[in-house]
């Protein structure tokens, strides 16, 4: 369970904001209430009595490291039936992955110098008795300050060597590319496990490409690419030194941190800049304003996924009045004056806050906004509102009910002043699927293949861990009847999307819980009834966020196949046949199609921060869509006339996720965010008739339900009602006659 901001952990630590989130736990930025400090809190969600002594144990030992390129280990405790947590200094600035998000390919000067900086701090970890194993570099995990220091940050998966035992603060993770094959279970890892993963982690500076996986190259499955192929311009004594720590074989690489660093400092014609002993780089901009795409990186282990921006500093509210502007990408040189304008801003944006409420700076919509929501049209500002009435399969006696009624819904339309119509629903019976019990092994007999148009009724199909694992279930909209279990995969299953007829599904497995990433995944195809179990073509790497073209011939896709990049990628069901859509060293995901099937609305960091960009369905034509400045843009989809795309925001600094819609309407652009006061909100999607929304929210802060409104806000019913994990909603596409 996520700790909500204002937290008091351990009568000590105040959430501020989560800073990454994963299948073991979260990463916070908290207060350190008796200090008045930011720190790190790193929470670990393993809490067998065994496993909590293993922790304790080597959290003291990892509390006594000191060094310069090492943040510190403050404080560790467990808070019995929660949770395990490790206190560390918090490092502000930008971590490696955002610095090549931001720069491209890094230099030769600032790649030895990180590298020689984080050799030294594994020199001393390596040298302590007990000696410490890291286990996880990679870019996120180092951290660049406004001072340009260097620092290795995250040790979640650190290892403590005592008389040849092992032992491990935290499970067994892999992060593709960077990870040694000992660290998939080939062999036990040790000190030189962690000059593996930084030589991968100088070769992706360097190149701009992720190495193969290590256990496909211990596989002869494939080969590393040379560095100079990717990049001739790098030294061939540089190159040469990194691919030898790059070896399969841990004997044929280097043997100690010293080492390597040597062959760091060897390398002719580079600088090193050092500053009060400490190795230095150019720091990173004032204020960030590009948030790296693989957040999760800076905070946690592989396998984890983004979920909230990292600390931005200095937001700026948003006019109530009018609809977001672009940002300027100038940064300008200000000039300084004796006057401290930092304070007197701050008090005057609290009186301004204090002025118009907490929720108030979002934009909302006013009446007159509804026309950017077909298929309804303008209201005047004089008009009343109105708001589709429903008619409920089974009424709830209490306000928070389960249903809305939606199944095989037909609309009667009934004169309403403002409104071309308020439509009536009233659902009609139809037979629901049975679960067909699946076996463990796929059965391997189907091949995909493309679908018609048209098919299906008013139901709902979304992730939910009711079973016990994360499974697709299928539920009535009117909320009718039981929900039915789909999948029954080993390893769980989520992001269930329907074929355009509504008579198959595709989802991705394994899932243990809602991501935003998901290494290892791979793609299924299954029948509505549970029947038909069957896998897509995949490569090693990570395929998720499947959206089914409306003709049916297609599926668009997000890989960390090759590189390791969030890439998307189009799967031909005609043929079997996988082309990229993303640019070489673009970080792109989400892909949603629009409904004529011509254009795919995607999420990127190209260029900026977080936002929704479009691209024809060949990929080509990419254009920036959405300008909401620093905010953080999710989980696309479009409208069924393609004038609005209804997404995910989160505000600058992390905080709840609301929904927001932006439009080009007449070539003006309009972006406005749904005033749903404090309740959280995501992952949103549209009715097949266009008049509802159904959504991702947990207002009660513990449980995830789903939950459906009509498209302008009102009318917001709950529809599932179970005391866990309810997420990913997939409305399933009407019946055409």
């Amino acid at each position: 369970m996520t700790l909500e901001r204002g937290t008091l952990l351990n009568n000590r630590y105040r959430i501020v904001e989560i800073l990454g989130q994963g299948g073991m736990g979260s990463v916070y930025r908290a207060i350190d209430e008796n200090l008045g400090m930011e720190v790190a809190l790193k929470e670990n969600l393993f809490t067998t009595d065994e496993y909590a002594r293993q922790f304790r144990r080597e959290a003291i030992i990892l509390a006594t490291l000191r060094h310069p390129n090492l943040t510190r280990v403050t404080d560790h405790f467990v808070i019995e039936g929660q949770g395990q947590y490790l206190v560390m200094d918090y490092i502000e600035g930008e971590d490696l992955r955002q610095r090549m998000d931001r720069l491209g390919i890094l230099s030769e000067e600032e790649v030895v110098t990180i590298g020689v900086a984080v050799c030294e701090a594994l020199n001393y970890l390596h040298t302590r008795i007990p000696p410490v194993v890291h286990r996880d570099i990679k870019p996120g995990n180092i951290k660049i300050t406004p001072q340009g220091q260097i620092f290795l940050v995250d040790f979640g998966l650190a290892k403590i060597i005592q008389s040849g035992q092992v032992t491990t603060t935290g499970a067994r993770a892999m992060t593709p590319g960077y990870s040694p094959p000992e660290q998939y279970g080939t062999a036990r890892t040790d000190h030189r496990s962690d000059l593996f993963s930084l030589g991968a982690t100088l070769y992706a500076a360097l190149t701009g490409a992720i190495p193969e996986d290590s256990l496909a190259r211990a596989m002869d499955q494939v080969e590393l690419t040379p560095i100079r192929k990717r990049n001739p311009k790098v030294s061939k004594r540089l190159a040469a030194v990194i691919e030898k720590s790059l070896a399969v074989r841990p004997d044929e690489r280097y043997q100690d941190a010293e080492e390597f660093k040597q062959a760091l400092l060897s390398v002719r014609g580079v600088t090193i800049r050092r500053k009060n002993g400490d190795y230095i780089i150019s720091p990173p901009p004032e204020v960030l304003g590009e948030v790296s795409e693989a957040v999760e990186d800076q905070a946690s282990p592989a396998n984890e996924e983004y979920l909230y921006p990292p600390k931005i500093r200095s937001p700026q509210p948003i006019p109530i009045s009018s609809p977001l502007e672009e940002p300027s990408r100038k940064r300008r040189k200000r000039k300084r004056s004796g006057i401290a304008w930092g304070p007197i801003f701050l008090f005057a944006f609290l009186l301004f806050a204090a002025g118009i409420g907490a929720y108030t700076i979002y934009p909302t919509w006013p009446n007159g906004l509804l026309a950017y929501l077909p298929p309804l049209r303008p209201n005047s500002p004089d008009i009343p509102q109105a708001s589709p009435t429903l008619t409920l399969a089974n009424p709830p006696s209490s306000p928070v009910g389960v249903g809305v009624g939606l199944a095989n819904a037909t609309a009667s339309p009934t004169p309403s002043p403002g409104l071309d119509f308020t439509p009536t629903f009233t659902p009609t019976n139809t037979p629901r699927p049975t679960r067909t019990p699946l076996p463990p092994t796929l059965t391997m007999t189907p091949t995909p293949q493309p679908t018609a148009i048209g098919g299906g009724s008013g139901q709902i199909a979304f992730a939910s861990d009711r079973s016990g694992t994360t499974q697709i279930w299928l539920l009535n909209a009117d909320g009718s009847g039981e929900a039915v279990q789909i999948t029954n995969m080993p390893e769980g299953a989520c992001q269930p999307a329907w074929s355009p007829d509504g008579q198959r599904l595709v989802f991705i497995s394994p899932c243990d819980k809602n991501q935003e990433l998901y290494p290892g995944a791979s793609l299924f195809i299954i029948n509505a009834d549970g029947s038909g179990l069957m896998p897509l073509p995949n490569v090693p790497g990570g395929d998720f966020d499947p959206a089914w073209s409306p003709d049916g011939n297609f599926i668009a896709f997000t890989s960390l196949r090759n590189s390791g990049r969030t890439r998307i990628y189009l799967l031909d069901l005609r043929d079997n046949s996988v082309k990229r859509l993303s640019e070489q060293y673009s970080y792109d995901r989400q892909p949603a199609w629009s409904s004529d099937g011509s254009k795919i609305a995607f999420v990127t960091s190209q260029k900026g921060p977080i936002q929704i960009w479009t691209m024809d369905a060949d990929g080509k034509n990419q254009q920036l869509y959405t300008r909401s400045a620093n905010y953080i843009n999710l989980h696309p989809v479009w409208s069924l006339d393609d004038e609005v795309i209804l997404f995910t925001q989160i505000r600058p600094g992390g905080g709840l996720p609301g929904l927001a819609a932006v439009s080009y309407k007449d070539g003006e652009y309009s972006e406005y965010r749904y005033n749903l006061g404090p309740w959280p909100a995501r992952e949103a999607r549209y009715s097949p008739d266009g008049l509802w929304i159904a959504f991702e929210s947990w207002p009660e802060g513990q449980n995830h339900d789903i939950y459906v409104m009509a498209a302008g806000g009102a009318a917001r019913t709950r529809l599932t009602t179970w005391e866990g994990l309810d997420f990913d909603p997939a409305w399933r596409p009407l019946l055409q006659p």
